[in-house]
């Protein structure tokens, strides 16, 4: 007879400290996570396996739960990330060697002009991120923001932070994305008008925080296209028309659509989402699913004369350069369990929502402090607003356009101080050949500005309307 081990979840896990060791311990661990990666230069996916087991160890995870935390903070991660990173990737591949990634920078900048190629990628990024994953958007847009960035020269930064941020804003702040959607639900905010606040406070958000940042960095850090991941095209195949590229990277969008426009509506009661189409449409709209597709998809359209040896030769490159990427990211989701296992977050949270803040004010710090503990920032959003529920319900006098800007308040310090325990920070460190200093000087103080930014906007919204 086999015997089944029980293994505790995170939420399970009775913290052994208060909040001022779980602080120090956490500190701490960033610290040494930051000296052996910099200082000592020991690979990022070791330094964060090494560190996580002895945070879990430090903060007196049961010695029992400590390899199974360790690997549920792990899987989780690659569970989101490595299909949508390796099926991306693919379909990136297939546009950059088909000369598709170059077709549409040419059109693009037809378009916007030379000056404004940045501003155009931004815009296209934020069309993109209306429906899709931050992580799935950014992997898929890569090849036709490195093609630019080889065209017009400088560097990468110039043209990748205006994109990954529309990226980053469009997941945090505007439904139907999981985070705004769940908080809007905690907090009784309608998803129509958190839509429309999330839209005129987004927008202007990464006009300033991201497109006008990421010109000026670009300037400060001279980063070149990353050789070995940005692929060579191919010069002896007719190039796609304009249409067929347009077409395979709305393919994505208009199927998870069907996915995140189907759960909005369900959510509404416009659609009962127990039936049975809407659940086959919602699964075809599932990133995953979407993706797949998609890959398909371009492996015919992009085909012109390749056998289907070289198609396969084409997709299995993709592979490769992206590996250590999904690993190393896998790791930092690893740390960040780790940190949520041990009740740092709740415990910080539950200081700063006792401090007598006001509703808008103290929902941003909690928001803040639970995602620079943990990383996730879905965590972190929807956490916060778990916990803040109560006191909303509480609370007379509350607009709707107050709950909407209370959601768009706990999505901006759920975007903040993304650093070593967010699996973003890997993901958007590695695909731009920067090490971890420049990351945290680019990235780290890019999405800072976002949540600074977008937290600002909403205050004066909620104070305003």
């Amino acid at each position: 007879m086999t015997r089944r081990i029980a293994v505790l979840t995170a939420a399970e896990i009775e913290p052994a400290y208060g909040t001022g060791p779980l602080l120090a311990i956490a500190a701490i661990a960033v610290l040494v996570l930051l000296t052996l990666i910099m200082k000592f230069k020991l690979h990022a996916f070791v330094a964060l396996v090494l560190v996580s087991f002895l945070t879990a160890l430090a903060t007196r995870i049961p010695f029992a739960e400590v390899i199974p935390t360790l690997l549920d903070g792990f899987g989780s991660t690659l569970a989101n990330v490595a299909l949508l990173v390796g099926l991306g990737a693919m379909i990136g591949r297939l546009l950059e060697v088909s000369g598709g990634a170059q077709v549409l920078a040419d059109t693009l900048i037809r378009r916007f002009g030379e000056q404004r190629a940045p501003l155009a990628l931004g815009v296209a990024s934020l069309l993109f991120g209306f429906p899709i994953f931050f992580d799935a958007g950014l992997v898929v847009m890569l090849p036709i923001i490195f093609s630019v960035a080889r065209r017009f020269g400088g560097s990468v930064l110039t043209y990748a932070l205006p994109a990954a941020g529309a990226f980053a804003v469009m997941h945090a702040f505007v439904p139907p994305h999981p985070g705004p959607v769940a908080a809007s639900e905690l907090l009784g905010a309608d998803i129509g008008l958190t839509v429309i606040i999330g839209l005129l406070i987004g927008i202007p958000t990464w006009y300033i925080a991201s497109y006008l940042f990421g010109i000026s960095t670009g300037k400060r850090f001279v980063i070149p296209v990353p050789d070995d991941i940005a692929g060579e095209q191919e010069e002896d195949h007719r190039l796609p028309t304009f249409g067929t590229v347009l077409s395979i990277l709305l393919l994505p969008l208009v199927l998870i659509f069907l996915n995140t426009g189907l759960n909005t509506l369900s959510t509404a009661g416009v659609v009962d989402g127990e039936a049975t189409w809407v659940s086959a449409l919602r699964m075809v709209g599932q990133t995953p699913v979407a993706l797949l597709i998609t890959v398909l998809v371009a492996m015919v359209l992009l085909r012109e004369g390749r056998s289907a040896a070289t198609l396969e030769k084409i997709v299995d490159s993709a592979l490769g350069p992206v590996c250590a990427i999904i690993l190393v990211t896998g790791a930092g989701g690893m740390f960040g369990g780790v940190l949520r296992a041990s009740g740092i977050g709740e415990a910080l949270a539950g200081s700063l929502e006792s401090t007598g803040l006001p509703l808008i004010v103290a929902a941003f710090a909690v928001s803040t402090a639970l995602r620079v503990a943990q990383g996730s920032a879905t965590v972190a959003l929807t956490t916060t607003a778990g916990l803040m529920a109560p006191t909303v319900a509480a609370t007379s006098g509350l607009s709707s356009v107050d709950l909407a800007c209370l959601v768009i308040a706990i999505a901006s310090g759920a975007t903040v101080l993304s650093h070593v325990n967010d699996s973003g920070f890997w993901l958007v460190g590695k695909f731009l050949g920067m090490d971890e200093k420049t990351t945290l000087k680019t990235w780290t103080v890019m999405e800072t500005l976002i949540g600074v930014v977008g937290f600002s906007f909403a205050a004066l919204v909620s104070a305003v309307l």
